[in-house]
């Protein structure tokens, strides 16, 4: 746009130049000449105002974009005409539009999951008439056939994380005709064979104040390298002989799963199919002796 006013300029001052020059130099002039000055005055003044507009609506234009670009990216827009309800103007309604984001603000409620989560539902109506088989990963398929029978599977889980969901159990009352505890895997890990013995002990008296019978199922000869074997098994030998001191009952896997390898999967810790077979028939055994 400078580059056209400058242009109009240049032809003004050629235009103005010219009219100087016949006054000055031609005072003979005729009025052909005059007419002709002043036809193009008038259309150079003609032309700058079209150049003045053109200029305007380029501003308005520019703001109206910008405009724009603020409402695309969430910034509010203060607009000079206010809101109003709707209202009847002749044959036209104005009527406010929902922004499109206005439809996902309903409040729907959000589900939250905790591997950790207490037991806050028993699939029996009666849970002092059922067992209750609580462990880490190692329960996840086992299946017991006997009636009313509860397995609880916390991936993960140690000790403590057992006895929580125990405490919160207990605080509801809640009472079982037996129960099952199978931890230990996940604890050996922290190498702290002392505070695992006494965290496994005080599942074991928090679960005999919901229940008649405890039982604990020993842990399972991992094959997951010299170190996690020896720490598995010193902890199998120490609850088979703890367990019967203190009026637990005790399942002794580390006999049945003993140079079976086929019994576990490829990661040499869960039990595999048939593994799982062995360790629910393993439990199932035990909740029929342990009275």
């Amino acid at each position: 746009m400078v580059r056209v006013n400058a242009t109009f300029d240049s032809s003004i001052t050629k235009v103005r130049g010219y009219s100087l020059s016949i006054s000055v130099a031609d005072e003979g002039f005729t009025c052909n000449k005059c007419r002709e000055i002043v036809r193009l005055t008038e259309k150079i003044s003609e032309l700058e105002t079209r150049i003045q507009t053109l200029i305007e609506d380029s501003k308005n234009v520019r703001a109206l974009d910008t405009a724009l670009d603020a409402s695309s990216s969430g910034i509010p827009i203060h607009c000079s005409v206010p809101e109003t309800e709707p209202q009847q103007q002749g044959n036209w309604v104005t009527v406010r539009q929902r922004s499109r984001g206005s439809k996902h603000r309903s409040s729907v409620p959000i589900k939250t999951l905790n591997r950790f989560s207490p037991l806050s539902d028993a699939p029996t109506e009666k849970p002092d008439e059922s067992a209750l088989v609580i462990g880490d990963s190692i329960v996840r398929n086992v299946n017991i056939e006997t009636p009313a029978t509860i397995v609880k599977c916390l991936p993960g889980a140690r000790a403590p994380d057992i006895l929580a969901n125990l405490k919160v159990l207990a605080n509801a009352k809640r009472k079982y005709s037996k129960i099952v505890i199978h931890a230990g895997a996940n604890d050996v890990r922290l190498r702290q064979s002392e505070i695992t013995k006494k965290n496994i002990k005080e599942v074991c008296e928090l679960a005999s104040t919901m229940s008649d019978t405890v039982i604990c199922s020993g842990p399972l000869p991992a094959y997951r390298g010299d170190e996690m074997h020896s720490r598995l098994s010193s902890l199998n030998g120490w609850m088979s002989k703890w367990c019967p001191q203190n009026n637990i009952g005790f399942i002794d896997n580390w006999t049945s799963f003993w140079g079976r390898p086929d019994l576990f999967k490829r990661d040499g810790l869960h039990p595999s199919w048939g593994g799982a077979t062995l360790l629910s028939r393993n439990m199932a055994n035990s909740l029929s002796v342990y009275t």
